[in-house]
């Protein structure tokens, strides 16, 4: 099978008018595609799959359903964005299933990165394979597929980048973003009125929390963990640098040290900001953050956040470190 290759000739799509054209081509394409049949789609909220569903669901309405997996691993606020925006807002057909509990158990004990990461990617493959299995009439798979996803890896998709999606499933992709770049999707999303928060949502790893919970990953440092990285973002957000920082985000270490608080010294855990830019992901250097905002930041974390006693920062920049600590 031949590889698919972007036209030269193609314009890079970076204004509203460009991202206009390309939206009702694809509208065309879709709809001379799939016709009167149902269509599929993984929705993870991220930016591919996003764009990709308020795509479909503008061409073709209810034929897409949307299966929206929560494995308890996403940012805090995530997955009951996707209910606003898709179920609600686009009034889209949408399925929504907490298996929180579900991955979680399967977790519990599990310290090694690759056994989690394949732990996840396994069990999203069941769960979607479930829910796909108790539908009818499914004729297409949609999926978030872009331009780097064919050039990095002979153009699969592999969604959440943990495993893909079930290889027995026998339908037709349909790909309407993948001959764009990461930066033309989030036009063409803004174009089609998502949130911009969600269309520049930060870079997220396809286990998500699982491998920035270092270690086995527990309940209470999993929460712990959501709670911190959503003040970081918020505070990154307030400052401004969220617009000019690649990928910022929290881990948390398996490990614990003393603090004090209300006079008592009590053992909690690090709170790690990571902070870098870049422009490949193959290096990546170092935001300097004000020390101002740090220690913001570090006040907040330690008061607002059950179990998070420090707050530190890693400033080694990629190589020598990798851009995630798993």
């Amino acid at each position: 099978m031949n590889k698919i290759v972007r036209p030269e000739t193609m314009e890079r799509i970076t204004t509203p008018a460009l991202a206009n054209a390309f939206i009702d081509e694809q509208l065309a394409e879709i709809r001379s595609q799939v016709g009167d049949k149902k269509v599929l789609l993984a929705l993870s909220g991220g930016v591919d799959s996003s764009v990709v569903a308020a795509l479909l669901i503008k061409a073709i309405g209810k034929q897409l359903v949307c299966v929206h997996v929560n494995h308890g691993l996403m940012r805090k606020g995530e997955s009951e964005q996707v209910i606003e925006v898709f179920g609600k807002e686009l009034d889209a057909n949408l399925i929504y299933v907490d298996a929180t509990d579900r991955f979680l158990d399967l977790l519990a004990g599990v310290a090694e990165p690759e056994k989690k990461r394949k732990i996840i990617g396994g069990e999203f493959i069941k769960v979607f394979d479930e829910e796909a299995s108790k539908l009818e009439g499914i004729s297409f798979l949609a999926q978030g597929t872009i331009y780097p996803d064919i050039l990095e890896s002979d153009g699969v998709k592999a969604h959440h980048n943990v495993g893909g999606l079930p290889e027995d499933m026998q339908f037709s992709l349909v790909e309407p973003v993948k001959l764009l770049y990461k930066d033309e999707v989030r036009v063409v999303g803004e174009a089609l009125g998502l949130p911009h928060n969600m269309v520049y949502r930060q870079p997220f790893p396809g286990p998500g929390l699982g491998v920035r919970c270092l270690g086995a990953i527990t309940r209470d440092r999993l929460h712990a963990l959501r709670e911190a990285d959503a003040i970081l973002r918020e505070e990154f957000d307030n400052s401004g640098l969220a617009g000019k920082v690649w990928q910022y985000f929290i881990a948390v270490p398996d490990f614990k040290s003393v603090g004090v608080k209300d006079g008592k010294r009590y053992e909690g855990w690090a709170a790690i900001i990571r902070a870098v830019n870049t422009s490949d992901a193959m290096t990546a250097t170092i935001e300097e953050i004000p020390y101002a905002l740090l220690h913001k930041i570090t006040d907040r974390i330690t008061h607002e956040v059950p179990g998070i006693n420090r707050v530190m920062m890693d400033i080694t920049p990629k190589p020598v470190g990798t851009i995630e600590f798993e």
